[in-house]
């Protein structure tokens, strides 16, 4: 009996020896079978990051990534708790060949290059959170803070992809004037930001942000990738367009608005909406009415509230289906001070990646500029439904396969897809 145990040990030692010399590649899958889908997404990061290609296989099992085997890869991917499976070059090939069949709706995407990524965000601690680099730092994506003074000096061009912090481009200071005007961070707030314009020349908060606002657009217009959730998507468009007005009531600048600043705007400035009204009271917490925040309460209740990312082709459309690539397609929704976007104010150009169509309201979209392109993402926190000032960050532990955060990671890895690919 022992020698015949004896035997089948080397026997099974030796069948797991040849499995393992044949099997050359790690699939991640990114369906149901990913125990941690966000931390999936640093691990095609760091992969690249360290010379090894990813191939991002879209729609293949909720956008998969395949991976040359390479045991580091392998043991990190044990250290974070994401799934994988190990498969021989005939199985890839086999997935391949699926893939480019004509028919079928998948493609694949070389990520090549890890993109150096930037937040823009300050460095004074402000009383909430922001989603992506709370996502960021979950999934061990490393990246820089840059705020006006950095961008002021030209850095910004260091970078590849920038993301917006929950901000206020219009200096307006997030119209928490009404609520929090009294509040020490709402007070210190504003003093920080006139101290900044002053000792950069500028006479207001507003015309200090119109720079940082047209800095950033010609940034994307020189080919880099733009990313922004909340008010960081309506308030810098609203920004481009008032460029030759002053749209600011008195408690925000010292002086009333200009009186046809409404017909001042020049909504060809703008990346995503035009005919936009201006909500100038500074009592109102609201910019525009781009944002359906408040028309929506009527229409959607909480149980209801989810929205629908589209079915793209990935052969022809590379760029939005790998901006949607997702286990599921339906996003519980999530409100923010900008939570969504009013479909009618959107210019026609603009790809519509995700809606809620009986709200007649846009969630996710997408544009390109000169040589770059940007993203807008309706709503504070995917799991978090309506976040507070001062509400404690998400714990993202309790939500390791969210397919709102998961929205957020693509956008950070579409800027590592090869470009010839994506000119297809």
């Amino acid at each position: 009996m022992k020698f015949l145990k004896k035997i089948f040990i080397i026997f099974s030692l030796t069948l797991i020896a040849g499995f393992h010399s044949f099997a050359s590649f790690l699939l991640i899958p990114m369906d149901d079978d990913q125990k941690n889908h966000l931390k999936a997404y640093g691990i095609a990061y760091w992969t690249i990051q360290n010379k090894v290609e990813v191939q991002w296989l879209l729609n293949y099992r909720g956008g998969s990534f395949l991976i040359q085997y390479v045991q580091d890869v392998e043991q990190e991917c044990v250290i974070r708790g994401v799934s994988y499976e190990i498969i021989a070059d005939v199985q890839a090939q086999v997935i391949l060949n699926e893939i480019a069949q004509p028919e079928v709706n998948m493609d694949v995407v070389k990520l090549e290059k890890a993109p150096k990524i930037a937040v823009y965000t300050p460095s004074d601690k402000r009383p909430w959170d922001d989603a992506v680099t709370l996502v960021m730092t979950y999934a061990e994506i490393p990246y820089d803070k840059i705020y006006d003074p950095d961008i002021l000096e030209g850095k910004l061009a260091n970078y590849d992809w920038l993301h917006l912090h929950h901000e206020d481009f219009t200096g307006q200071y997030g119209k928490f004037y009404s609520a929090y005007r009294y509040a020490a961070w709402y007070v210190e707030q504003q003093k920080q930001m006139e101290e900044l314009a002053k000792k950069f020349g500028f006479n207001k908060v507003s015309q200090l942000k119109l720079f940082v606002a047209k800095s950033i657009k010609e940034y994307v217009n020189s080919g880099g990738f733009l990313f922004t959730m909340c008010s960081g998507t309506d308030s810098y468009d609203i920004a481009l367009a008032a460029e030759n007005t002053d749209i600011c009531e008195s408690p925000f600048d010292g002086d009333p608005c200009h009186p046809q600043c409404q017909q001042m705007l020049d909504y060809s400035k703008t990346f995503a909406f035009h005919n936009f009204k201006l909500i100038i009271d500074p009592n109102r917490y609201e910019y525009s009415d781009i944002d359906a925040t408040e028309s929506r309460a009527r229409k959607i209740r909480k149980e209801d509230d989810y929205f629908t990312l589209f079915d793209f082709s990935a052969k022809w459309d590379p760029i939005p289906t790998m901006l949607c690539q997702n286990h599921r397609n339906m996003i519980k929704g999530f409100m923010g001070q900008t939570t969504s976007f009013n479909k009618d104010l959107i210019k026609p150009n603009v790809i519509i990646m995700g809606e809620n169509k009986a709200a007649s309201e846009a969630r996710y979209i997408h544009g390109t500029f000169g040589k770059g392109t940007w993203t807008f993402y309706g709503g504070h926190d995917p799991e978090d439904y309506q976040h507070f000032v001062g509400d404690p960050p998400t714990d993202l532990n309790l939500h390791p396969n969210s397919p709102g955060y998961r929205l957020i990671l693509n956008n950070v890895l579409f800027p590592a897809a090869k470009k010839k690919k994506l000119k297809t």
